[in-house]
């Protein structure tokens, strides 16, 4: 049987991948003041032994006050620097898998309650809240309170931030850095009409709403320069007269001539009123004109569940590679399962090569 599509090695600015099946960040809200816990140690441990290709750590915030929660992981201080290392250290005494980190901030969308909680926006003036920041003074809902729109001295301060929790990950050997620029956070405030109501020049055209996120990307992109550096963004607001497709192409190919390594290509989280038609691989259209349109490797993500799904996504050109998210979080052993399904080969921790059912002789490599 001909080696699946899904399971050909890649690379990502250098960064060789054994397959095509990347673990996509996903919030645990389990860290204390930004510190990493181990509830990560566990939760890392198990999916750097999966056989996907690359693991990406949930969305680190660059400052206290970008995190959704007060449960979120930071990279701000020389604290969450060493207790990251020390799950980092855990993870890869037993695993070679490659792992990436999500670096970002969530503007107006911080200071949330844990989402088992409600996950609404607590206030500044009570317990695990502070005072949110964004490109407008322009509340996520009318019943939040309204963000303090970030002036001069304020994108300097998170600028500087991203750069440095760049070099932290840096510090920390991580593989490779992903700026989360989509789902409604900082940067993608800055993108989407709708949330940058800015008269500077941040404001107003698709050029000054892009120069910000584009700034920012510069300072990681030199803070983090010898290691592949990619952009999550989404793709759409699904919001008539705000961020679109076309918008998003004309982001990735700026992106694309400032040294960005990959696309991850997403959708929505912006806007409360938005109109999503979700079913399985509804985002991927948008990785497919995104892909048209660049010549760096694009990423689709979002509902998909299963294993010919995925291989269609990747054997028909519509991305070069997959997310999984949820979807792992309820099969840990989604690659060891499509590879199975395929006859192809993952890789397996010595501790486990027992568990190979006989009908799958050579499954482990």
């Amino acid at each position: 049987m001909a080696q699946a599509k899904l399971f050909s090695p890649v690379s990502i600015g250098g960064l060789e991948l054994k397959n095509r099946i990347v673990i996509a960040p996903m919030c645990q809200y389990s860290a204390e003041d930004g510190k990493m816990t181990d509830w990560h140690l566990m939760h890392l441990g198990m999916l750097a032994n999966s056989g996907a290709g690359i693991l990406t750590i949930e969305a680190t915030a660059v400052t206290p006050e970008g995190r959704i929660s007060y449960g979120d992981v930071g990279l701000y201080s020389d604290d969450c620097e060493r207790a990251m290392g020390r799950v980092l250290d855990g993870v890869r005494r037993w695993s070679d898998m490659p792992i990436a980190i999500q670096l970002g901030h969530a503007g107006r969308k911080a200071s949330s309650d844990l989402p088992w909680n409600g996950g609404g926006q607590i206030a500044p003036d009570a317990e695990g809240g502070w005072k949110t920041e964004a490109p407008s003074a322009v509340a996520f809902k009318t019943e939040y309170d309204s963000p303090t729109a970030l002036d001069r001295d304020g994108l300097n301060r998170i600028r500087i931030a991203f750069a440095d929790a760049a070099r932290r990950a840096a510090r920390l050997d991580l593989a490779a850095v992903q700026i989360h620029g989509a789902h409604g956070y900082l940067l993608h405030q800055f993108l989407s009409p709708l949330s940058n109501q800015r008269t500077d020049e941040y404001g107003g055209s698709l050029e000054n709403r892009m120069r910000f996120p584009l700034e920012v990307f510069e300072s990681v992109r030199e803070a983090f320069r010898d290691s592949p550096l990619t952009m999550r963004v989404s793709a759409t607001d699904w919001v008539p007269g705000g961020w679109d497709i076309e918008q998003t192409i004309a982001f990735a190919q700026a992106l694309e001539k400032r040294g960005c390594d990959a696309m991850h290509v997403s959708s929505g989280g912006l806007a409360v009123n938005q109109q999503i038609a979700i079913g399985p691989n509804y985002q991927v259209p948008f990785a497919r004109q995104v892909k048209a349109a660049v010549n760096i490797p694009v990423i689709a993500v979002g509902l998909i569940t299963e294993f010919e799904q995925a291989e269609a996504i990747i054997g028909t050109g519509d991305a070069d590679l997959v997310a999984i998210a949820r979807a792992i979080l309820y099969d840990p052993r989604w690659p060891w399962h499509a590879a199975a399904h395929f006859g192809d080969t993952v890789s397996a921790a010595d501790q486990y090569l027992r568990c190979q059912p006989r009908q799958f002789r050579n499954l482990f490599a």
